[in-house]
């Protein structure tokens, strides 16, 4: 693995983070690129949807760049926003390495029984419509910080996905084609009865625009009343805990439980509920722990027969590791 001090470029749907992260893994988080120093060797791109070609770090090149444009019709919210990153870092440092690291690599290992869906074979064969996953590389961070044989991961962050590892590789996980399937986030529905959307759609209740735009930008908490409304409350909760004992099922039992991203990361109480639900499973808090934890930090009671950690999301070590072994 080559020693290199790498610009992590990390474009969300509604922000730009750019991290340095230097060959012993310090990070030093920059707001522009007016502050860096010349010391930037590479830069990791983190490209949200890979689709079913890119499982591992690729140089950015222009037939990369193309076939990330392509899948941002699966994932507008993210990859667009990605390759405008891209085009203005390549315009500052045009004479270093771009890597893209993707998302949906890790998921990569899901075998087919969790990733195809029960639709006409058409669908898959010919359009590639399967569940790809996605948060992958939070989840193999949290992985690799609480190495366990049966382990879930719950990302709960403005996106939210439950995923099941098993001795490090994803097995499962709640997001599928695109990131709007699953359980509730911040203004995404996760998932909901198809037939609801064909009604609404049928019945000119809503054009597919309207439709798109309120699913993706206000739904999930946003339309409960936020975390402090009960009913967004106990519908947030339910739906995970319920995504974290599907989980537990496929990998045959759980070992550890972790918590990470910014609420998973920060709200003792949703983590709280989730693990009440899930006392069923073996599940036991500790409640001191949990109200003042800080990642990273062991949150279960002793005794209990799952682990429950809160893990810091550092996806940004992830990207840079991978660019290193890359070139």
């Amino acid at each position: 693995m080559t020693a290199l001090d790498v610009l992590v470029v990390n474009a969300g749907s509604t922000s730009l983070k750019l991290d340095l992260v230097s060959p012993d893994e310090t990070r030093r988080r920059i707001e522009s690129y007016a502050e860096l120093d010349g010391a930037v060797e590479a830069v990791g791109h983190r490209i949200v949807h890979g689709g079913a070609r890119f499982k591992a770090p690729v140089v950015l090149d222009a037939d990369v760049e193309q076939e990330v444009a392509d899948l941002a019709l699966i994932a507008p919210l993210h990859n667009t926003p990605a390759l405008k990153a891209l085009e203005e870092a390549r315009r500052v440092l045009p004479d270093v390495s771009h890597v893209a690291v993707f998302d949906t690599a890790f998921h990569s290992t899901i075998p087919d029984e969790a990733a195809i869906y029960p639709v006409p074979r058409r669908w898959t064969e010919e359009w590639g419509l399967r569940r790809f996953g996605f948060h992958g590389l939070s989840v193999q961070w949290s992985s690799e910080r609480v190495p366990a044989p049966r382990l879930v991961v719950c990302h709960l962050g403005g996106g939210c996905s439950v995923s099941a590892v098993r001795d490090g590789r994803s097995v499962d996980t709640s997001m599928g084609f695109t990131p709007l399937e699953g359980v509730p986030m911040a203004a995404r529905s996760g998932s909901v009865d198809p037939g609801i959307l064909l009604f609404l759609l049928r019945e000119q209740f809503l054009t597919l625009d309207e439709l798109d735009h309120q699913l993706e930008r206000e739904s999930g908490l946003t339309a409960l009343g936020g975390l402090e409304d009960p009913l967004g409350f106990g519908v947030y909760t339910h739906r995970i805990a319920a995504a974290v004992a599907a989980m537990a099922s496929a990998l045959g039992g759980l070992d550890a439980l972790v918590f990470t991203a910014g609420v998973g990361e920060n709200v003792p109480s949703v983590r709280a509920d989730i693990c009440r639900r899930l006392s069923v499973l073996g599940v036991e808090l500790d409640e001191a722990a949990n109200e003042h934890a800080a990642p990273d930090a062991e949150i279960s009671a002793d005794g209990s027969a799952v682990r429950v950690v809160v893990v810091g999301a550092r996806e940004e070590i992830v990207v840079a590791r991978a660019v290193r072994a890359l070139l």
